[in-house]
């Protein structure tokens, strides 16, 4: 029988464990190389004093099974701040136990006591199991919009323009 699913705020010391889901995450995502962080920046990113991202850990037990990373975004338009979930990560032999949903409803739940009118996130268009969770759970996809991402070399070409 498996033990119950924890969720509490990432401390310093995970920032290895933070690393691992990292990673875990870009292969999942078919990115492997796409990973350049590494333990110092997540610990000047996440734990820092001005720190405007913030990360939650999944337990299974004592067990890190799973992360979410996520920040405050604002909408104009409500003039509330929003929750947005940056990355959600459940590892591959401890999905189907209700890990990803509790992290989605303690996010939810931060955002409500935060008073934020919204709650996002962005799902890559191949990941089925994902998007018929989110789909599971009452989330709407936002299909009218495109992201856009200005990256490396055109991000400093732009500025310098």
């Amino acid at each position: 029988m498996s033990q119950p699913v924890i969720i509490r705020d990432a401390k310093p010391s995970d920032a290895k464990t933070i690393l691992h889901f990292i990673t875990e995450l870009a292969i999942y995502e078919k990115e492997p190389d796409a990973v350049k962080t590494d333990e110092q920046a997540i610990l000047d990113t996440l734990f820092s004093d001005g720190a405007t991202a913030h990360s939650i850990i999944c337990l299974e037990g004592d067990e890190p099974i799973g992360f979410a990373v996520y920040f405050y975004n604002y909408s104009t338009w409500l003039g509330k701040n929003g929750l947005y979930l940056e990355d959600l990560y459940v590892s591959l032999d401890s999905r189907g136990n209700g890990a990803g949903k509790a992290i989605m409803k303690h996010l939810a739940n931060k955002a409500i006591s935060n008073d934020c009118g919204r709650f996002e996130w962005v799902v890559l268009d191949w990941n089925k199991p994902a998007i018929d969770f989110y789909n599971s759970i009452g989330a709407k996809p936002q299909n009218e919009w495109i992201i856009y991402r200005l990256t490396g070399q055109e991000l400093l070409d732009f500025a310098s323009s």
